[in-house]
């Protein structure tokens, strides 16, 4: 039996994912993370394989001991290395629907392998066909949480140890990416009599209501690149400033980058516009493809009879062909169609922006904002008013006391960290890991935050997000490597013990 998240995402979202709430944005997300994996991966194996699904009954508040309500949740399982005594390893999924696909070539398959492990993954509610409710309405959203899904964790990790006869002693080992990575170091805090250790990739551990750490990490892995990249694409973004001012120069920025939209000049339209033509950069530079990036600074620095904006143009429509393969005709920039899709309480399995946006902003933040300096931001113009507007726009009044606005966003944000810790985690049997060229490392953990740490960190210099889950590239640096045979020997150390 063969599969393997395929990553937030993105969830990412997670992310995590999660800068421009569009439905380009989302759409790109996804591309994006087929890149990246085709990049890790021949294009020859890429092929899904039918693979046995099975369902697990969930409670649906863990909570509330008077709600008995209970719901399925898809997850599979792969016993090929397993032996008797040997540990149990749980792929956490995250914000995205679980795709069974090519477990065989990662390095969790190798982990499984080295350790006769049986191998669990399990689908993240509300997200994909773990479907609690029957739509996302706001009410129905409550129930979407990072502790129900901890709680959900907890309660699968016993049902099945019944279930497939494991031992009461079998160690659990939960591996997790992006806001997956989140939830494998906090089910090991929160359960920590139920999971013995936690592989923990590419993971925010900080919830903030303004990321404005997100884009100085996107202009240094530019610069990485091409030491003035950064710089043309700032001065660009201020001439596009300049121009979106008056009624002729916003014609011209239409004409220019090919939008779907007209621009208005109001801070919903001006940051749509922004985080539409950033999403090509900063996916780029999150994922680490190297020859978007490489293709895309070369375009920005090169000696050509044309203005700074206008090879900015010239380069995101040379992504944007790239990525899209021709298919689209103009650049998504409209922030009411979009507003408005968000709404929709309808559910698509593959479709999930709405549930993120709504556990962003009923948890963690994450905006990613540029409310700091031009040249920290790239010259961009995106607020986190923008995003708590979309929050409200999108869900309304919470209750008849709360509103989705900043005062409720921060307070949220204060609950998420009181409860998890934040930076000041205090978690053994946890390896954190990060990439120096992903953004998301910067409200991670990288190295010690406490003294004595009981935790283990990971740093990997020209690595992106979770990009140490693949067997490393040829491309890929010595540290990727590096990075994995630490892991292997930290697994090996929790298991001795």
């Amino acid at each position: 039996m063969i599969f393997l998240k395929t990553l937030s995402l993105i969830t990412w979202v997670l992310f995590l994912s999660n800068f421009a709430f569009s439905s380009a944005f989302f759409h790109h997300e996804q591309l994006y993370r087929q890149r990246w994996l085709e990049q890790h991966i021949s294009k020859t194996n890429l092929r899904y394989e039918s693979s046995t699904e099975y369902t697990f009954q969930q409670k649906l508040d863990h909570f509330d001991p008077t709600n008995e309500e209970t719901w399925l949740q898809r997850y599979w399982v792969d016993s090929t290395f397993y032996q008797k005594g040997g540990p149990a390893f749980l792929v956490i999924d995250g914000e995205t629907q679980a795709d069974v696909t090519l477990y065989d070539k990662t390095e969790w398959k190798n982990y499984a392998r080295n350790f006769n492990a049986t191998f669990f993954y399990l689908e993240h509610r509300f997200y994909g066909r773990s479907v609690p409710k029957n739509d996302t309405s706001t009410q129905n959203l409550v129930y979407l949480s990072s502790q129900q899904a901890l709680a959900d964790i907890a309660n699968f990790i016993c049902g099945v140890t019944n279930q497939y006869n494991l031992s009461t002693d079998t160690k659990w080992i939960v591996f997790g990416c992006s806001y997956a990575g989140s939830l494998a170091a906090w089910a090991r805090l929160k359960y920590p009599n139920l999971v013995h250790g936690a592989v923990s990739s590419s993971a925010p551990l900080v919830a903030k209501e303004a990321f404005t750490e997100y884009y100085p990490v996107v202009k240094e892995s530019l610069d990485y690149y091409k030491p003035t990249c950064s710089a043309k694409v700032a001065e660009a973004n201020k001439h596009l400033s300049l121009l979106i001012q008056r009624d002729q120069g916003r014609r011209q920025v239409q004409e220019l980058f090919g939008l779907c939209c007209n621009v208005d000049y109001n801070m919903e339209s001006v940051s749509t516009l922004f985080g539409a033509v950033l999403q090509y950069i900063v996916k780029a530079v999150q994922y680490n493809l190297k020859q978007d990036i490489e293709d895309f600074c070369n375009i920005m620095t090169i000696s050509y009879n044309a203005s700074t904006l206008q090879l900015y143009a010239k380069a995101i429509k040379a992504i944007r062909f790239e990525l899209e393969k021709g298919n689209r005709t103009c650049l998504n920039n409209c922030y009411r169609n979009d507003t408005d899709n968000l709404t929709s309480t309808n559910r698509d399995p593959v479709d999930n922006r709405r549930q993120w946006l709504y556990q962003i902003c009923t948890e963690f933040g994450w905006f990613p904002t540029t409310n700091k300096s031009t040249s920290d931001s790239l010259g961009a113009y995106i607020p986190v008013e923008y995003f708590i507007k979309q929050c409200e726009k999108t869900f309304g009044p919470k209750n008849t006391v709360h509103r989705f606005n900043g005062l409720y966003l921060k307070r949220v944000v204060n609950e998420t960290n009181t409860f998890y810790g934040g930076l000041k985690i205090n978690v053994g049997n946890t390896v954190l890991i990060h990439g120096s060229i992903d953004p998301w490392h910067s409200i991670g953990i990288t190295r010690a935050e406490i003294p004595n740490a009981p935790y283990k960190t990971i740093y990997i210099n020209g690595s992106g997000h979770c990009g140490e889950i693949f067997p490393p590239k040829s491309s890929d640096s010595e540290e990727v490597r590096k990075a994995q045979e630490e892991i292997a020997n930290t697994l090996q150390s929790w298991l001795q013990n």
